[in-house]
C-alpha cells in the first residue's frame, strides 16, 4: 500500500511540475495592448464584486470566479478586459476551443495590472500570469497558479472549451 501511495504521489508531483513548467515557458505577449478587446458577459459588467458580495444566486462558475479573483484586492479585482490576439478572433468567436499554438487570450485585471494568459500547444491550453510590465508572476500554488486555472477551465465544461470560457452570444 505504501508503494502505491508513494508512486501515486510521484505521478501527481510530476504532473503538477509540468503545469508550472508550462507557465514558465509561456512567452509574455508584449503587443497585448494592440489585441482585440472582446465584449463578453464578464467584461461587460462594471467590475467583479468584492469578497463580501452575495453571489449565491449566480451560476456556479461566476461564484468560482469571484471566489478565486476577489483575493487580488480587498475591494475586489475590479474591471476586467478579455483580450484576444487579432489573428485568432474568428477562432475565438466560434467557441469551439480550436486555437493555434501560441498565446491567444488574456484576461486583464485593470486595477491590479495583471494579465492572466492562455496559450495553446498542440491544441492544449496552458496558463500563466504576468504583470503588465512583462514579469511572469505565476505562483506555484493558490488562486492564480496554473493548476488552479486548469482545474477551473476544465471543471466547467458547460462554459469552458479547451481553455476558453464563456457562452456564445
Amino acid at each position: 500500500m505504501k508503494k502505491i501511495l508513494f508512486l501515486l504521489f510521484g505521478v501527481i508531483t510530476v504532473a503538477l511540475g509540468s503545469l508550472n513548467a508550462h507557465a514558465e515557458e509561456i512567452a509574455y505577449p508584449a503587443d497585448w495592448q494592440s489585441w482585440t478587446e472582446m465584449k463578453t458577459r464578464l467584461s461587460s459588467i462594471t467590475a467583479l464584486p468584492n469578497c463580501e458580495a452575495d453571489v449565491a444566486l449566480f451560476p456556479q462558475i461566476y461564484q468560482q470566479v469571484v471566489e478565486t479573483y476577489c483575493v487580488l484586492r480587498l475591494n475586489g479585482p475590479g474591471k476586467v478586459d478579455v483580450l484576444v490576439k487579432p489573428s485568432v478572433v474568428k477562432s475565438y468567436e466560434t467557441r469551439d476551443g480550436k486555437m493555434p499554438d501560441g498565446v491567444n487570450m488574456i484576461l486583464r485585471f485593470r486595477g491590479v495590472k495583471l494579465l492572466l494568459v492562455t496559450a495553446h500547444t498542440n491544441g492544449k491550453p496552458h496558463y500563466a500570469v504576468f504583470n503588465e510590465d512583462g514579469k511572469n508572476v505565476t505562483p506555484p500554488s493558490g488562486p492564480l497558479a496554473a493548476e488552479t486555472c486548469e482545474n477551473c477551465h476544465t471543471g466547467y465544461r458547460a462554459y469552458c472549451v479547451n481553455g476558453q470560457c464563456g457562452k456564445k452570444r
